[in-house]
């Protein structure tokens, strides 16, 4: 969630603190790449500190629940938007994104652990 937050809500923050324009659609498509892109790489590093070789690290991080971290962007970004009104980087806002981005991947990631056999506690 930490690299998702840090890559959506930059770009989100770029956009709107630098001379570069765009819609509020393709801002909130750059900031679900960039999340995503940005989850990837630090969960590549993480792993990599743990003595993980980088091609097994790589292919880790992006074996990880990439419709998980989808319905997180997607999620952060509607709050974004229903409390902004659009692409705006609100400090207040970030708890509250962060919190129903949290939510979002539940369901699936419950479902996803019950059909591998795996304890959900």
């Amino acid at each position: 969630m930490i690299g998702c937050a840090i890559g959506d809500f930059g770009t989100i923050a770029f956009f709107q603190f630098s001379v570069f324009t765009a819609s509020t659609l393709v801002i909130f498509l750059w900031a679900t790449f960039n999340g995503i892109m940005t989850s990837i790489a630090l969960e590549t590093y993480l792993l990599l500190r743990q003595k993980m070789q980088l091609n097994q690290a790589l292919k880790t991080a992006l074996g990880m629940s990439l419709i998980s971290m989808v319905s997180m962007e997607i999620v952060m970004n509607l709050t974004d938007y229903l409390i902004t009104g659009g692409a705006v980087f609100i400090w207040w806002v970030v708890p509250i994104s962060l919190f129903f981005g949290f939510l979002a991947p539940w369901p699936y990631n419950y479902w996803r652990l019950k059909k591998l056999g795996k304890a959900c506690h």
